[in-house]
């Protein structure tokens, strides 16, 4: 049965009356509420928050918004704690020679240094010698703020944002087979399905509110999680398949195998909206249930049954998260997904869906509106017909914006160490920790001639090897635009005072722009709400349109507004919209394409050396990422070991000796940790899983990526267990 009640209800809901967790002070009362959207997941949930004097105090969620319903989880509820932390970034520092320490210094000396030293290399170097790394933290309009004035005013010609680590998958695998970035669904689908599959997603812990609208779905819906590990969604779920870890993409052709195989499909809507399908049938002819069982470790009668399962619902959604898009092969395993939706019918209608489910607060305004790998508002920089389009909507000369593309993330890594790219601007981001194989990501930062980090705390593992510091305004310290997973825009609000000498990431760059002579390129973004209104305007006539939306007022008023909401187009009535309900696609024949190829082994097995395969992911719903935030207060930290540590099963403790909260050394060929063993039947004989939160965690995991979306896969690399001597200290 699928478990409707339990610790994590208790963690949405508070029933005792209080504002926030330890936020309102006893002897005063809020004079005024505003609702703000939470600054955490992609949920995007709103909060509800108490003012004195026009200063945050507390927060409640919001019990009208259609997203959250009045839950929060425990990040949500404690969301303001991290901006009173006492090691925020108040003031800019210098670090003149690396390994000294840095100094305070003004404004203008930060300002002045970093264009000079920035303009210094190029002059040196070439345009190409200098980049930046971006952010799905910040909100849309400092998002094209930023990547604006770095590829149009800095003529940088490489940048890249962080949602490379988790959402590239899904924007290649829905460009290439829907012809844009286009997640179908609305939360609501959440409540509609009779069956809903979930593949690598672990709701319960990384997207809780979501997991509660499953809760609250009325039609008592079958819940089937795919996944390597019993995680705490399998555990609730109505039935979990612990396939071996990166073999779905096997076990989802042989799922279609089955469905073509005994005319489960629907032929009609196959014939009418989709292309390729007669030969993805030729393809997954050979990929039999027996196969498909020898390679997932699934009994061919529990693929069978499933697909049963999917022929027999009448509204059938799949969802996935990291599990997918962080793998060596995930565009082709997300759209082994979609397939599956569009061979059943499955999309379009209500609890339907192939649904990629977004990590970070902004991850989709970065994936329209960075900058970087597209142009604003999902355009392409090779097209001169589109430079033309978001040079009008921008108010800039179309001669300013470049025809060619960025490198990708792990690209531009690659250039530092080839001796190409000299210095490097990284923002809200903390890849020191949160890169794949720590260790060579650590060194190719240190090769840099000059590093800046822009940040609300500088104290991170990426800001301590910087060689300028610029402290930024945090979340309710500014105002701006968040897109959700459900692509529903929300406002955020300035609700606290930022600290110190803190400036908001747009007042940043627009100082930057001013000293490197090229602000009268954006003379006329004076708020943040002017640069809404231009990329708005860069949207218009395509599938994200969002023309519709007068103003901040006007999202305000409406809880926030999915798009495609184009100006000419019919009234707000319905606040939950869910996309191809007329069966048409965004490819110019408005098909949606069959995609597929052929599983490929894993790129580092298990070997007799390094015996355990090693899978990272959430830890607990009170850890968001690196820790950098959660970490700063109290109440979040008592929700999650300190300390590193690593799940094993009983049958490999049993052979290695192991006992619960003993010490050992995970090792694999790029490093090594320390870490307390967690005993535990959620993990498989063979298999070894610790969390991604905790700075260790990427020593050990290895540099590889998928060819289409250049995603990393975190989530696959051979590791040993070994007892500790005294090198290891």
């Amino acid at each position: 049965m699928l478990q409707r009640h339990g610790p994590l209800t208790n963690l949405l809901k508070r029933t005792d009356g209080n504002f926030g967790i330890g936020q309102v002070p006893m002897d005063a009362a809020p004079t005024s509420t505003t609702s703000i959207v939470c600054g955490y997941c992609s949920t995007g949930c709103s909060l509800e928050t108490h003012l004195i004097d026009g200063q945050a105090v507390g927060l409640t969620p919001s019990v009208s918004n259609v997203v959250n319903i009045g839950m929060a989880c425990p990040k949500g509820w404690e969301a303001l704690t991290p901006l009173a932390a006492s090691d925020r970034a108040v003031y800019p520092k210098l670090r003149k020679h690396r390994g000294k320490t840095a100094k305070k210094i003004s404004w203008t000396e930060a300002a002045a240094t970093f264009c000079e030293r920035f303009k210094e290399i190029q002059k040196q170097h070439g345009d190409e010698s200098v980049a930046f790394l971006s952010t799905g933290q910040i909100p849309s309009e400092e998002m094209a703020l930023l990547g604006s004035f770095a590829r149009f005013g800095m003529n940088i010609q490489h940048g890249d944002g962080n949602t490379r680590q988790c959402m590239a998958t899904s924007v290649v695998a829905y460009k290439e087979s829907f012809g844009f970035d286009a997640p179908p669904y609305t939360y609501q689908d959440f409540e509609e399905s009779d069956l809903i599959i979930l593949i690598g997603s672990n709701l319960c812990i990384a997207h809780p509110v979501m997991w509660q609208r499953i809760v609250n779905n009325p039609h008592t819906p079958e819940i089937i999680v795919i996944d390597p590990r019993n995680t705490e969604t399998a555990a609730a779920a109505t039935q979990h398949i612990p396939l071996k870890p990166k073999s779905d993409l096997l076990l989802f052709y042989a799922l279609a195998h089955v469905l073509i195989r005994n005319n489960w499909i629907d032929k009609e809507f196959i014939t009418a909206h989709t292309r390729g399908f007669d030969e993805f049938a030729v393809h997954v002819s050979t990929f039999s249930p027996d196969r498909a069982a020898r390679d997932t470790g699934i009994a061919a009668e529990t693929i069978e049954a499933l697909a049963e399962k999917i022929q027999r619902g009448m509204r059938v959604s799949f969802w996935w998260t990291m599990g997918v898009n962080q793998s060596y092969q995930g565009v082709r395993t997300a759209q082994a997904i979609i397939n599956l939706a569009l061979m059943t019918g499955n999309i379009g209608k209500p609890g339907t869906g192939a649904n990629s489910i977004t990590g970070q607060c902004n991850a989709m305004g970065s994936r329209l509106f960075s900058n970087t790998t597209n142009l604003i508002g999902g355009h392409q920089f090779a097209d001169p017909r589109d430079r033309s389009k978001v040079a009008t909507a921008l108010q800039v000369p179309a001669d300013v914006i470049p025809s060619t593309t960025s490198l990708a993330y792990h690209e531009i890594l690659d250039e530092i160490l080839n001796e190409k790219i000299k210095g490097l601007w990284i923002i809200a981001t903390n890849p020191a920790h949160s890169w794949i194989n720590q260790k060579m990501c650590r060194d190719i930062l240190s090769r840099l001639d000059f590093l800046v980090v822009q940040d609300m705390y500088d104290n991170t593992d990426t800001a301590k090897l910087a060689d300028l510091t610029l402290p930024a305004a945090a979340w309710g310290e500014k105002e701006g635009t968040f897109i959700n997973s459900e692509r529903r825009v929300g406002l955020v609000k300035q609700v606290s005072r930022a600290p110190g000498e803190a400036l908001s990431d747009f007042r940043i760059i627009k100082l930057l722009a001013k000293h490197w002579g090229c602000h009268e390129l954006f003379d006329h973004w004076e708020t943040p709400q002017d640069v809404f209104q231009c990329i708005k305007e860069a949207t218009r006539d395509q599938p994200c349109d969002m023309t519709g939306i007068r103003d901040y007022q006007h999202l305000e008023q409406a809880g926030g507004i999915q798009w495609p909401f184009p100006d000419e187009g019919p009234p707000l009535r319905d606040r939950q919209r869910r996309l191809f309900a007329d069966g048409m696609f965004y490819h110019e024949d408005g098909r949606a394409r069959f995609i597929f190829d052929t599983p490929q082994p894993l790129p580092e097995p298990p070997s007799s050396k390094y015996p355990l395969l090693l899978i990272t992911g959430r830890g607990t719903a009170a850890q968001w990422h690196t820790n950098t935030r959660t970490s700063k207060s109290p109440t979040l930290r008592q929700l999650y070991p300190q300390n590193v540590y690593v799940e094993v099963n009983s049958s490999d403790a049993a052979k290695y000796k192991l006992q619960p909260e003993q010490q050992i050394i995970v090792e694999s060929q790029r490093g090594k940790l320390l870490a307390t063993v967690a005993i535990s039947h959620n993990i498989r004989p063979g298999q070894v899983f610790i969390p991604m939160h905790y700075v260790e965690t990427n020593r050990l995991t290895r540099a590889h990526f998928d060819p289409h979306s250049k995603q990393p896969s975190y989530k696959d690399c051979a590791v040993r267990l070994r007892y500790p001597d005294y090198q290891d200290h």
